[in-house]
């Protein structure tokens, strides 16, 4: 049996992050999308609200499999059985982060793979900090996320003051 970890903050989840674990459910018997805690960013969803949308987001997808984590995500892979991690590709600036990520995964524990699966083309634009900011800017974000993530961010930033929210860039 071959098992992926697919991990990330998925602050929110979007459909780049579908796309990416359903192509590797294809390939692999069982993929488990790993969402991180406690990132060195700052987040709009809790770890368990992030979980939850995640779950919902592969509810019915007997291949998949959610799990949150802190820690290492090398130590997560060990903990879970995982041969292989597995990573999206958007544009040419992912690249350098994932492959330097890729080095230090493998120097820690060369047992485990690294696999970057190319995002497709309609997902190359998309990233959770993108639909964070135009979902803040009360734009449409339907081609980007499921509905359930949609009434997830408005609800969320309509229980926020202008000052709670996160600033974002596409104001400026």
């Amino acid at each position: 049996m071959v098992r992926a970890m697919f991990p990330g903050t998925f602050d929110p989840i979007h459909y780049g992050h579908i796309d990416i674990a359903e192509r590797a459910a294809r390939l692999f018997d069982e993929v488990v999308v790993a969402v991180y805690d406690k990132p060195l960013k700052s987040l709009l969803f809790s770890p368990e609200e992030r979980i939850n949308l995640v779950k919902e987001a592969f509810k019915g997808h007997p291949k998949i499999r959610i799990t949150g984590y802190s820690g290492l995500t090398i130590n997560l892979a060990h903990d879970n059985n995982a041969q292989v991690i597995v990573r999206g590709l958007r544009v040419f600036s992912d690249f350098e982060f994932e492959f330097r990520m890729a080095l230090a995964n493998h120097r820690m524990a060369a047992d485990v793979e690294t696999i970057a699966f190319i995002t497709n083309e309609e997902h190359t634009f998309i990233s959770s900090t993108t639909v964070r900011e135009i979902a803040m800017l009360d734009g449409d974000i339907s081609s980007m996320v499921p509905s359930f993530v949609q009434l997830a961010l408005k609800n969320k930033l309509l229980g926020m003051s202008d000052s709670q929210r996160p600033a974002n860039a596409l104001r400026d």
